[in-house]
Formats: structure tokens, C-alpha cells, sequence
């Protein structure tokens, strides 16, 4: 666990002691927003395109603690970064204690510029927590250089790695209001954060310990132009759907190899089910934004072919 542990920090850009092993990112994201010190008056800053799991946490923390949830509307079409920054801390005040954003988020597929938010929250005196769960391998994560204080993503996703497998990293002066979700031998007068966190009794930790192979797959095969031609492919997806429906993009290019594209008024849940009973193509159809939208993620594995199999079938389903 700790050569493993010392490679993900390695890939990460942080020390190995600043980083647990979490099954997924929505366990490391429970346990720092359960960790914060909050009451009546206080306020959690978020915005309206987090993940479904990460607003029932922060409604649940914030019905136990009187805290309140301010959720920041982000623009569609999104207007930049200087305006996302802008707008979002427009939305602060001198009760909020803690900002709780994507990096890239679930819902849009939108990249949020998490490096931005990080260094002006910190000139603020306010916490940062960054929900990374899409981040590693389909962005470079460079955690020393975001500065948030606290990060938590998946390696199962677009790292490759099996699933089960993800991390939670915090920076070393918040180490002690991380409380354990477990109570095992690692809690103990003096002993430090990882051994707090990471000793949970008898579990399965081979999903942990494949992480690293993935990372050293993605380096052997030049994943860097790998993610260009996946991009390549989301971008061509969304223009031709958008032409096809003549509705406009959710952005123009804030994407990487996911992207949530609008389609007309539809049956959100048979229009999925029919997706994958008659053409065998599986993807999430969901209503966002007042709309109906198809979040299309494309990995190494998927080619043109498949773009076009996806545009033809919406043709014959919704005209």
C-alpha cells in the first residue's frame, strides 16, 4: 500500500503521506465535507452542476449543522473562466467557509478552473474541496499546483484502473479534522493521518494496488495524443448533433473527453432504453439545464464509427 501509495503521489505532484486510498470519490468527499466544523449562519458555496451523490451530501450536512447551501448558477453557454470565477464569487460572503466544486463536472461535462477558484478562496481564509471523480487520465492533475485543500478523485474512470480504486488527498494542516471512517489498530495517540484513514479492518485492496499498473499503461502508450483523439471525437459528436438538432452547445470547447450535448424535448428514460435495446449503445440520457441532454464519454477503445452509429440512431429516434 505505501509503494503504491508513494507512486499515485509521484503522479500527482504530492507527498505520499497527504494521500489515502478511498473506494471512490464520493467516499473521499463525504468523509472531508463530514469533517468540516460548521453551524447555524455558515455557509457551504457550490455550484448548480455538482454531482447528484455530492448535493445529497451537502443537503444532509447542512440539515445536521444549520449551515446553508448557496448553489452559484454557472452560465449556458459558459462565458469563460473569467466569468465562472467572477460569478461564483459573487455568490460568496463572510459567512461561507467552504467552497465544494467539480473539476470536471458530472451533469455538463464542464471543466471548472479549479486552480483559479483554489488561489482565491486561500486569499479569502475559505476551504476548498474538489470533486476530482472524472479529473485523473482524461486531465493532467497537477495537486500541488491546484492548491485546494482538500481533493478527492477515481482512479476507476478514465484512469483505466479497476474499479473500487480512488484517493483522497488533503494538505498537511488539515490532517487532524479528517475524522476516520473506520475506527481500526490505525487509530491511536500520535499516529498520523494515513494510518488513521487507510487501516480499515480486513478489505479487499487489489483495486488500490492495480493503480499504478494503469498509470504506467497510459504513459507506455502515449496517452497524451490518445486524450487529443478522444477530445477530436466529443467535439465532432457535439457540432454534429447540434447541427442535426439545431439547438446550441452547452460550450464551445470547455470539455475534454466527456461532453453533455442538448436534445430536443424527449422521454429522457425511454429514449435511454431504446438507445441500448436497439442500437447497443450505452450512455447516460438525462435531464439537465430544463432540457434533455446525452452525456457522451469517448475512451480510447471508441471510434468514428461509433460517432456515426450514435448520430444515425438519434436521427431515426428523434427526427
Amino acid at each position: 500500500m505505501a509503494d503504491a501509495r508513494a507512486r499515485i503521489a509521484d503522479y500527482f505532484n504530492a507527498q505520499s503521506d497527504e494521500i489515502v486510498f478511498v473506494t471512490n470519490a464520493t467516499t473521499g468527499l463525504s468523509r472531508a465535507v463530514r469533517s468540516l466544523t460548521l453551524k447555524p449562519g455558515d455557509e457551504i458555496l457550490t455550484t448548480d452542476h455538482e454531482y447528484g451523490a455530492v448535493n445529497r451530501l451537502l443537503d444532509f450536512v447542512a440539515e445536521r449543522t444549520g449551515a446553508r447551501i448557496v448553489r452559484s448558477h454557472v452560465r449556458l453557454l459558459y462565458q469563460g473562466d473569467d466569468r465562472f470565477v467572477d460569478d461564483l464569487f459573487a455568490d460568496a460572503t463572510a459567512n461561507t467557509r467552504a467552497f465544494v466544486i467539480s473539476h470536471i463536472t458530472s451533469p455538463s461535462s464542464l471543466i471548472f478552473p479549479v486552480r483559479r477558484v483554489c488561489q482565491r478562496a486561500r486569499a479569502r481564509g475559505v476551504l476548498t474541496i474538489i470533486d476530482g471523480a472524472h479529473a485523473p487520465g482524461q486531465l493532467p492533475v497537477d495537486l500541488s499546483a491546484i492548491g485546494a485543500d482538500m481533493y478527492s478523485g477515481n482512479f476507476h474512470k478514465w484512469l483505466c484502473a479497476p474499479k473500487g480504486s480512488g484517493f483522497l488527498h488533503v494538505r498537511p494542516e488539515h490532517h487532524a479534522i479528517i475524522d476516520p471512517l473506520v475506527i481500526s489498530h490505525g487509530v491511536y495517540d500520535g499516529s498520523g493521518f494515513v494510518e488513521r484513514n487507510e487501516w480499515h479492518g480486513t478489505r479487499d485492496i487489489a483495486a488500490f494496488l492495480a493503480a499504478p499498473a494503469a498509470i504506467d499503461f497510459q504513459r507506455e502508450h502515449n496517452w497524451r495524443a490518445i486524450r487529443a483523439e478522444c477530445h477530436r471525437l466529443a467535439l465532432q459528436a457535439q457540432t454534429r448533433l447540434c447541427v442535426q438538432h439545431q439547438l446550441p452547445p452547452f460550450s464551445e470547447n470547455q470539455f475534454a473527453q466527456m461532453v453533455t450535448v442538448p436534445l430536443p424535448p424527449c422521454d429522457v428514460d425511454l429514449l435511454r432504453k431504446r438507445l441500448y435495446d436497439d442500437y447497443r449503445i450505452e450512455a447516460p440520457v438525462l435531464k439537465f439545464a430544463n432540457q434533455c441532454n446525452i452525456r457522451i464519454s469517448v475512451q480510447a477503445y471508441n471510434r468514428a464509427a461509433e460517432i456515426d452509429r450514435l448520430i444515425d440512431a438519434f436521427a431515426e429516434l428523434l427526427g
